[in-house]
């Protein structure tokens, strides 16, 4: 075999992209009553064999036949069987050397993920699937950020012994704390709350769980197979079909119950480097160098070539598959830095085509671990290279999030909430979403506006390191949520925020236990006051069209804004053309200080929105004769009417 830099070389030939590059064909099996067909890139190799097997792992093969070869560097094989259920791999010969490895392209396998499965997707789809339809969008975006295992572990969830930490936890009906009757858990407790996206961690096929113990615990960071669910979330990992239909079965149930569905994917880096991408056709799916080190921009071992056409080809053809058959409504990038602008601008346009102008969400972390071996002149999506993507491919904005609540590694640096100085101008930008000159962001639908997600502490665990007072933290951190949540941008949030969620000051759980990491559904009572303020804050969110407007445009609704040590304020344009809307103009306040912060109001019929104690203020018309912002508060203030 040729070594790694001689590799590299080869793929970059004229002659290999011009022999080798197919990136129309469907790859993978394909199975339907018609028949069953195989088909493998694998261009290096001279020999190709495809095996079946009865089972998912252990056994031997009960037939192996030899794949065609065709144009392309493409092996095929067809039979006019429907072989739904049958498991099987590939075996190839390169130069002498034997590999043997699963489907590249695997949309089903056994435990663990080693031998692939062939699928009759049909046969996968519950009751009802073809009429399962995407809710309607809601006036704001409010994505909600969980695990699969953390969402229900909890015994005091309410949920079923039997589906605790599974996919089918979601379709449980009614679930309640203690099974009591009367606190909500689950899915009514997330309509409660007013969230309009539920956000899944990784729940495709990953590597760094042992599929047979119920007991592990991983985010799911490491990916094995890209297109084919967890096993560990189903019910049963052995048969490959059902993951599948429980995975459905949980779209399905949030779909019904309102919320839209965003996956978590990894496509930046592999669980090793013993892929069967990487088996299927050598270093041609990794970045390495020219001295053939191994590029390792995600420190997770190995970066994805996203810029070679077949490797980007997977990546857009991955992401239309759950899509289409999963009904997947949104796409979250783990390291996006790591992918290059002219991809993601690609998948962006292909959902375009096929579901409509921004209809389903895509938006990334625009950062890498360090940097990455990219070849010719691609340009990474990185936070500085915002303006080379479209309005519709957003980022995380750490900028906003570190003014608010501080420094994201180092704890002990606070933000505007917690007592740090000189951060008004900063948090005055957060409101428009960056969308400034410097810093080249074209429209809020660009930007992810958040203080917390699963990485690093939790907003409650970061301000306890700043201010070991509780009650004092309490008040941060009702000021955290209200600036944010009153910023341009679509709104995120880690699952637990809204009630002070804590990992005991751990900043990394991704491999910690599940009982350190489950959801505490107690604890959404125990700190019912700060729940029921976040509720009050997502319910206003949703009837102030100024915020909520994602075009080029709406910075321009931000207007005479001021700002003083600990404070700053800003007036908000909130109309939406051709409807009406209860106050046509905002008054926002953010005090950070230990005193009142008191301004005059213009000429008009003012009304209290939102105050430190009250969330929901909005809904008792109560007027305001002047602007007095308590303490550690946010204020905002409406105006009825135009002057």
């Amino acid at each position: 075999m040729l070594k790694r830099q001689e590799l590299k070389r080869l793929y970059n030939t004229s002659e290999f992209k011009e022999n080798y590059i197919d990136t129309e064909r469907k790859q993978g099996a394909v199975c339907t009553g018609e028949g069953t067909s195989f088909l493998l890139w694998s261009p290096l190799s001279e020999k190709a064999e495809l095996r079946f097997y009865k089972e998912g792992e252990g056994g031997s093969s009960f037939f192996q036949t030899e794949m065609k070869k065709e144009k392309k560097g493409m092996w095929s094989y067809k039979t006019e069987e429907n072989l739904h259920g049958v498991y099987y791999d590939f075996r190839t010969v390169t130069k002498g050397e034997e590999a043997v490895f699963g489907d590249p392209y695997a949309r089903a396998c056994g435990v663990n993920g080693k031998r692939s499965m062939s699928v009759d997707l049909k046969e996968t789809d519950p009751k009802g699937w073809e009429e399962d339809r995407s809710p309607q969008k809601q006036e704001e975006t409010v994505i909600y950020e969980l695990h699969v295992k953390e969402f229900s572990w909890d015994e005091a969830g309410g949920f079923s012994k039997e589906n605790r930490g599974k996919y089918l936890a979601f379709t449980e009906e009614h679930t309640t704390l203690n099974k009591d009757g009367v606190h909500l858990t689950g899915l009514d407790y997330l309509k409660k709350l007013g969230i309009t996206h539920v956000q899944i961690m990784p729940a495709y096929d990953y590597g760094s769980v042992n599929e047979k113990n119920d007991g592990e615990f991983n985010w799911g960071y490491d990916p094995v197979n890209y297109n084919v669910p967890e096993g560990s979330y189903s019910s049963d990992p052995y048969h490959g079909e059902v993951r599948i239909r429980e995975f459905k079965e949980m779209v399905q149930a949030l779909h019904k119950n309102g919320f839209r569905v965003i996956m978590d994917v990894v496509y930046n880096h592999m669980y090793d480097l013993d892929s069967n991408l990487n088996k299927a056709v050598p270093w041609y799916y990794f970045r390495t160098y020219e001295n053939g080190e191994i590029s390792n921009g995600s420190a997770c071992g190995n970066d994805v070539a996203s810029e070679r056409e077949m490797c980007g080809q997977y990546i857009l053809d991955s992401v239309l598959y759950w899509a289409e058959e999963y009904h997947i409504d949104g796409f979250r990038f783990d390291l996006m830095g790591l992918l290059d602008t002219e991809l993601m601008n690609r998948i962006r346009k292909a959902l375009d085509e096929k579901y409509g102008r921004g209809e389903i969400l895509l938006f990334g972390e625009p950062w890498a671990a360090d940097e990455t071996a990219a070849e010719g002149d691609a340009i990474m999506a990185l936070k500085k290279n915002i303006s080379h993507l479209d309005k519709y491919v957003g980022m995380f904005c750490d900028d906003t999030r570190d003014a608010i609540k501080g420094h994201v590694f180092e704890g002990e640096i606070p933000g505007f909430v917690n007592g740090a100085e000189n951060m008004e101008e900063k948090i005055l930008n957060s409101v428009k979403a960056w969308c400034t000159k410097e810093t080249g962001s074209k429209a809020p639908s660009q930007v992810i506006t958040y203080v917390s997600a699963h990485d690093n502490w939790t907003l409650w665990d970061k301000l306890s390191i700043t201010t070991p007072d509780e009650e004092r933290r309490m008040m941060e951190n009702k000021l955290a949520a209200a600036i944010y949540m009153t910023c341009q941008g679509y709104l995120f949030m880690l699952s637990g925020e809204e009630f002070a969620r804590t990992k005991d000051g751990q900043e990394n759980t991704y491999n910690s236990s599940i009982s350190l990491n489950r959801l505490d559904w107690k604890r959404a009572y125990a700190y019912e006051e700060l729940r029921i303020y976040y509720e009050g804050l997502i319910a206003l969110r949703k009837q102030l069209p100024g915020l909520c407007d994602k075009s080029e445009a709406a910075g321009k609704r931000i207007y005479g804004h001021w700002k003083k040590q600990g404070a700053a304020g800003f007036f908000v344009e909130n109309r939406k053309e051709g409807e009406h809307t209860p106050w046509e103009t905002l008054y926002i306040i953010y005090n950070a200080t230990e005193e009142e912060v008191e301004t005059a109001l213009p000429k008009g019929e003012w009304e209290v929105l939102l105050t430190k104690e009250d969330s929901f203020a909005w809904k008792k018309r109560k007027k305001a004769e002047k602007a007095t912002a308590a303490p550690m508060s946010a204020l905002v203030l409406g105006r009825r009417g135009s002057i």
